[in-house]
């Protein structure tokens, strides 16, 4: 039987071993080249953290199966729902993920904090803090995922919301500051649950006014929330792999929050503080004109002829699963010697990455893929845009509309092609509620119907024009 300081060497090593395959996981995930394995040698790190975590937890064999157990059911739960679930779905998978991650780093907290055991103030204070971030970001993801799932169809804004939802902060830190300093000692129970009571409903109140738009940078602020938690209870729990862990998620998603702010023209301290999601239709009036149909055939033989195509996709191409279709297609105008692109705007989508994920579930090679930076100043070059269920990320109102709701984002020019060919079910609006001023202008023809049919139909044009 080894001896305690030789288990804990042992234990701290593959701690180590651990983080630095989580980094080196996150590092890889970069690329979409790399991601694959990037999740595989992450997933390596966090089996040898449990396994170690397990092995050597000094628990009752009671507690110890237990354990077992509820990894065997969630490991099940994960791996059916992973296999079933849509792509066109997986953002709220997502969001429902990340919310039970901030649940369990709550959960840590509250058995500590329940527990009536004595902690230092430095571990109280984390205990307490990661309590609140962790309920917080469950309460707040379960929301995201109800929006993004069309449970709750609609965002609840009221006058006076920022300062009830600034009243709710201030009496939640301030039950967390009874619970730390020992001011509610007489009734500390009851102070706990309290303390958790208002962490719960401040997640909910901060995302129920956000709208669709805005569920990206959502996503990746409660990603980087769940993160910092489970960093404060591997504080609490002395725990080396919990807190390498936490504070790579909390850091990444803190670092993508800010890239997905950018992306849409919103500091962090706007997302977080004011008006977030609140957009509004005042600044639409300004688009005036016509939007102009074309049949499939004109469009495919318009393509057949062309030189160069940028394809731009959006939820609308998630929605209908026609990433296969848009490859088929590539394939085919590549054949007739044209040039294709795919250009990527950081939140397309309902989640950052998630039309890089769907055209890599298609095959198309990630050397055709480009973002917004990289693929901006080829559009003047391009014969056609073809635009597949995208709105706000095309909409040149951003660039010349001072008084739209979207002004000062930055967009992908589509607008600057020759000819820009629209995929769209109607002539709705996008997340943001507003026109669109690409819809109408002169060079570009509106393609009515679901992506995927549209892009069947585009196919056998091409086909026919030989």
């Amino acid at each position: 039987m080894p001896s305690a300081s030789t288990i804990q060497t042992l234990t701290q090593l593959s701690y180590l071993i651990a983080a630095a395959l989580f980094i080196l996981g996150l590092k890889r995930m970069s690329s979409p080249v790399t991601a694959v394995s990037g999740v595989r040698w992450a997933g390596v790190g966090m089996l040898l953290a449990t396994i170690v975590t397990l092995a050597f937890m000094g628990t009752s064999s009671l507690n110890l199966m237990l354990v077992i157990v509820a990894i065997a059911i969630g490991t099940v739960i994960a791996w059916v729902s992973g296999k079933r679930v849509a792509m066109t779905d997986m953002p709220q998978m997502i969001a429902l993920y990340n919310g039970m991650g901030g649940g369990a780093a709550a959960a840590i907290a509250a058995v500590e904090l329940y527990s009536g055991n004595e902690h230092n103030p430095v571990h109280l204070t984390m205990a307490a803090v990661g309590g609140f971030i962790g309920a917080v970001s469950f309460s707040g993801s379960l929301i995201a995922f109800a929006k993004l799932q069309g449970l709750i169809t609609k965002s609840v804004r009221f006058s006076g919301q920022k300062f009830v939802n600034l009243a709710i902060l201030l009496i939640t830190v301030g039950f967390g500051f009874m619970v730390v300093s020992g001011a509610g000692a007489d009734s500390g129970l009851p102070i706990v649950s309290l303390l958790f009571v208002f962490a719960l409903i401040l997640g909910v109140a901060m995302t129920l006014p956000i709208g669709g738009a805005d569920m990206p940078v959502v996503i990746s602020l409660y990603n980087a929330l769940t993160g910092l938690a489970v960093g404060f209870e591997g504080f609490v729990l002395d725990n080396a792999a919990m807190i390498i862990a936490g504070t790579v998620v909390g850091s990444a998603g803190t670092l993508l929050t800010q890239l997905m702010a950018k992306a849409m023209n919103r500091s962090l301290g706007n997302v977080l503080f004011s008006n977030f999601g609140e957009t509004s239709a005042a600044g639409s009036g300004g688009v005036t004109g016509t939007q102009k149909a074309i049949e499939a055939s004109d469009a495919g033989v318009m393509m057949a002829y062309s030189q160069k195509i940028i394809i731009v996709p959006g939820y609308g191409l998630a929605v209908a699963q026609a990433q296969h279709k848009v490859w088929e297609l590539t394939q085919l105008l590549m054949d007739h010697g044209v040039k294709v692109r795919f250009a990527i705007h950081p939140v397309a989508g309902r989640m950052p990455g998630h039309m890089n994920v769907l055209l890599a579930e298609a095959g198309v090679p990630y050397d055709l893929i480009s973002d917004l930076d990289e693929i901006n100043a080829e559009f003047e070059t391009a014969d056609v845009a073809l635009i597949i269920g995208a709105n706000d990320v095309v909409n040149p109102d951003a660039r010349a509309n001072k008084s739209s709701p979207i002004y000062g984002m930055p967009i992908l020019n589509a607008d600057k092609a020759k000819n820009v060919i629209v995929i769209k079910r109607g002539q709705g609006q996008g997340f943001s509620g507003i026109d669109n001023a690409l819809f109408v202008l002169d060079q570009t023809r509106m393609l009515y119907g679901d992506a995927q049919a549209a892009v069947s139909q585009l196919i056998q044009a091409v086909k026919a024009a030989g």
